[in-house]
C-alpha cells in the first residue's frame, strides 16, 4: 500500500495538485466508502472512523456527501 501511496503523491504533486484540493478529495472519498460499508448508518460509520456520529455528520455536510437513508 505504501508504494502506491507514494506513486499517487507523485503524480499529484507533479500535476500541480494543491495540499487542500488533494486532502479534500480524499476525506471525501474515504469517508463516503465508509458510510457506504455501513450502509448509510452514521453511527456505525462514525465508529470505524473513530469519531462522533456529530463531528461525522458536520464533515459529509463540509464535503457534499450524500447519505442515503436506511
Amino acid at each position: 500500500m505504501n508504494k502506491l501511496l507514494d506513486q499517487l503523491v507523485v503524480e499529484m504533486v507533479t500535476r500541480g495538485v494543491h495540499y487542500t484540493d488533494a486532502q479534500r478529495e480524499f476525506d471525501k472519498r474515504f469517508i463516503s466508502c465508509v458510510i457506504e460499508k455501513h450502509d448509510g448508518n452514521l453511527c456505525k460509520a462514525a465508529d470505524t472512523l473513530g469519531v462522533h456520529r456529530n463531528t461525522l455528520t458536520r464533515k459529509t455536510k463540509q464535503l457534499q456527501i450524500r447519505v442515503r437513508a436506511l
